[in-house]
């Protein structure tokens, strides 16, 4: 569960960052390196948890 703490972390830090680069100025190139980057994020989140959706409902049976 651990893992899961830190990337939800690491998302924010990353949403926030593409939202003050956004607001700094709206055609700067960074936006989409950053958006990519939190896709990858998201995506190894929705991995993570479903991970321990499985081991979680393993433990109950």
């Amino acid at each position: 569960m651990c893992n899961i703490n830190v990337l939800k972390k690491k998302i924010e830090e990353t949403r926030k960052k593409m939202y003050e680069t956004y607001e700094n100025n709206p055609n700067d190139p960074q936006i989409l390196t950053i958006s990519q980057s939190l896709d990858v994020l998201l995506n190894e989140y929705g991995q993570a948890f479903k991970s321990a959706k499985k081991l979680n409902k393993g433990q109950k049976n």
